[in-house]
């Protein structure tokens, strides 16, 4: 059914006034208080992961479909770039794209998630062939690009303010690894340390562009909506992978 203007107005035919944007501060407050209820690291999976409960099987699980979200954020970086309108802003958001494909082979963020691959015992070929991605990660990261591409820049950007949450993240990840799977070496870890400094000030850029790009009560709404669809994204993903270990035989 077709919503019109005049199905909201008040009794003597006038429209009600709009909800009045809420100041940097509180609309700050709101995005971060996103990640702080709905980041994936709540997800019960990661919980086990940083607690030293998953097997070796299903840390290989995680990592080789974690790497199909991986090596498809240069592809949603380079959606939001073309949605940029100013050189200053492109350079800025291309620097993510090379942070993650590397500036030469055999560098950057997609190059050491692979080594994290190998040092866990995954065959790179087979990581690079997606021969062991599930359906339902398949479809979360399709979901994410296609957000990037169809949105608008505000929400497509607002969307990566999941880097809010992420250098805290790495963190606790680099110490649960070195704690509880030192089967994997000190070298595989490399993807989480970079990330540390990395999300850090990509966040702060994102925020900055968010917070000034939104000056309405409606694009401060549809920026704190985008960031939880990118959230739901993160969850998606690891209910695929932890629902995989449960259909496997004991």
């Amino acid at each position: 059914m077709t919503t019109t203007a005049a199905a909201h107005t008040d009794l003597d035919g006038t429209l009600p006034p709009l909800a009045e944007p809420w100041d940097p501060a509180e609309f700050e407050t709101r995005l971060r208080a996103v990640g702080e209820e709905r980041y994936h690291d709540r997800h019960p999976f990661n919980v086990r992961m940083h607690s030293g409960d998953l097997s070796p099987s299903e840390l290989r699980r995680w990592i080789g479909n974690r790497f199909h979200y991986q090596r498809h954020i240069p592809v949603k970086d380079a959606l939001i770039t073309a949605k940029l309108d100013t050189p200053a802003l492109r350079r800025m958001w291309l620097r993510r794209i090379q942070d993650h494909d590397g500036p030469a082979e055999g560098e950057g963020g997609i190059e050491r998630w692979l080594r994290l691959g190998e040092a866990a015992g995954l065959e790179r070929q087979a990581m690079l062939r997606g021969d062991t991605v599930l359906p339902g990660v398949r479809l979360a990261v399709d979901g994410y690009v296609n957000f990037c591409r169809l949105r608008s820049p505000l929400e497509a950007v607002a969307a990566s303010l999941t880097e809010l949450s992420a250098p805290d993240l790495m963190r606790a990840r680099i110490e649960a690894f070195e704690r509880h799977y030192p089967w994997i070496g000190t070298e595989g870890l490399a993807y989480f340390r970079s990330r540390v400094s990395q999300g850090r000030r990509d966040s702060r850029e994102a925020l900055d562009l968010v917070l000034a790009w939104a000056r309405t009560r409606d694009d401060q709404e549809r920026a704190v909506a985008a960031l939880r669809f990118k959230c739901d994204v993160l969850w998606s993903l690891l209910d695929a992978v932890d629902a995989a270990g449960h259909r496997e035989p004991a």
